[in-house]
């Protein structure tokens, strides 16, 4: 592979957003490199700092292109790398559709959880449980809507921008607010998901880093 013509995305692997694109980017089998924002590569995260208005990751660059914002980078996969994943439905209602779904995941099951490990990252010794508690409710009534949904969902041989938003999203909002027993549907979908290669391969990729998970990793997954 010639890095110095591929896609670079600068990201981290224990990222859920980071996550997201390399989904999209393995299962459409779209060369890339990626650029690991940490404190080893400080040139990495000067160049995500100055790309976008809060400067957070994930950040893809092609030549002198930037796109930022993992369902912005997807479409842009889909648009301008067309593979072996129609990441974008081709049928426009149903494209619709798959971007509604990819805002529930991003609005109502990563942001919620994202406001849980903040809770542990902002006090380590006593998180704010009233957050945490409003965090879990918001993320269990998300669950019961999702369960019902999925179970209509007519999944597509391969990875599509859906799954790219569900599978980062379940992935981490499980182990902070457990699907458990409640959710069997929804459970089960998240296990296929974890067995896709393309999320596998993030999976393996993030575990040296679970030690640092902030409320703490669960033994398992």
């Amino acid at each position: 592979m010639d890095e110095r013509t591929c896609l670079e995305l600068y990201g981290h692997p224990f990222s859920s957003y980071t996550w997201k694109a390399e989904i999209a980017l393995c299962a459409n089998h779209t060369p890339y490199v990626l650029r690991v924002v940490d404190g080893q590569h400080p040139e990495h995260g000067l160049c995500v700092a100055t790309a976008s208005p809060m400067g957070k990751f994930p950040l893809l660059v092609e030549g002198r292109r930037k796109v930022f914002e993992a369902t912005a980078i997807i479409e842009y996969i889909a648009a301008c790398h067309p593979g072996a994943a129609p990441l974008i439905p081709q049928d426009p209602v149903d494209a619709v559709q798959a971007r509604m779904i990819d805002r529930v995941f991003d609005n109502y099951v990563m942001a919620p959880m994202q406001a849980i490990v903040s809770a542990h990252i902002a006090s380590p010794q006593s998180p704010d449980g009233e957050r945490i508690e409003a965090a879990c409710r918001d993320l269990r009534r998300t669950y019961r809507w999702l369960e019902d949904w999925v179970s209509a969902y007519a999944r597509p041989q391969t990875i599509s921008l859906v799954e790219c938003a569900a599978a980062p999203s379940l992935f981490y909002a499980d182990w902070v607010c457990p699907l458990g027993e409640d959710f069997p549907r929804l459970a089960a979908w998240r296990a296929q998901l974890l067995r896709h290669p393309a999320v596998a391969r993030s999976v393996e990729a993030a575990r040296p880093f679970r030690p640092f998970f902030p409320p703490g990793a669960p033994d398992r997954d």
